[in-house]
């Protein structure tokens, strides 16, 4: 699982901002503007809501999980010693 997480990261979400960059860059007045036009409103909406959700709320999602099993583990370890 760790493996899938790590290839994810570094294939999946560089593409993506990659495909993302080409799409939405334009040229203005002999200038290269990347990330400032895209082909239709939705489309840039759309792009902010799933880099809002890569970006902010998977990472957030998975720091809650991975503390939480360290909690979780923590207290049952310290229950286990209290009984002996």
């Amino acid at each position: 699982m760790l493996g899938g997480g790590i290839a994810f990261t570094w294939i999946a979400l560089p593409a993506y901002e990659v495909a993302m960059g080409i799409v939405s860059t334009d040229i203005i007045n002999g200038v290269c503007k990347p990330w400032s036009a895209y082909p239709s409103y939705t489309m840039e909406k759309t792009f902010s809501a799933i880099t809002f959700l890569l970006v902010y709320l998977m990472p957030l999602m998975l720091m809650v999980y991975c503390y939480s099993r360290v909690i979780i583990t923590l207290r049952t370890k310290v229950l286990h010693q209290d009984r002996l």
